[in-house]
């Protein structure tokens, strides 16, 4: 059946600890965010050692090396025996100005209102029902 030269990309992207569960790797394969040389990836795709995986989960495209096709989960420790990390450095810059932005682009009116928005809101229901 399978031998250990080859891993089906979903369950090679769980094993790594690239998705928290197979269900999203699979997922992100059917909506087209995993690529291997620029052509997008079915779910049962099979991997090999050396293959060059490319996975965007935005705002980044992270690039793996595949080291060993797995299909057994391993430990958070063993990881780089699995996979090696060819991302590019500025897709991490572009990453880390991400979570520095925060929720600037939030637009108004979606979401849980800020706390400004949200004394606001008190200081107006307040003035309705207790000034009569």
């Amino acid at each position: 059946m399978n031998t250990n030269l080859e891993a089906r990309i979903d369950k090679w992207l769980w094993a790594a600890r690239i998705f928290k569960t197979r269900t999203l790797a699979a997922d992100a394969c059917k909506n087209g965010r995993v690529t291997k040389g620029g052509m997008r990836l079915k779910s049962s795709h099979l991997v090999r050692e050396g293959d060059v995986i490319d996975v965007r989960k935005p705002p980044v495209t992270y690039s793996f090396k595949v080291l060993k096709p797995i299909e057994q989960r391993v430990g958070a420790k063993l990881v780089p025996e699995v996979l090696a990390d060819m991302t590019a450095p500025e897709q991490y810059e572009l990453l880390e100005m991400s979570r520095i932005s925060g929720f600037v682009d939030r637009a108004r009116g979606t979401g849980r209102p800020t706390k400004k928005e949200r004394r606001a809101l008190d200081d107006y229901t307040i003035s309705q029902f207790f000034e009569e």
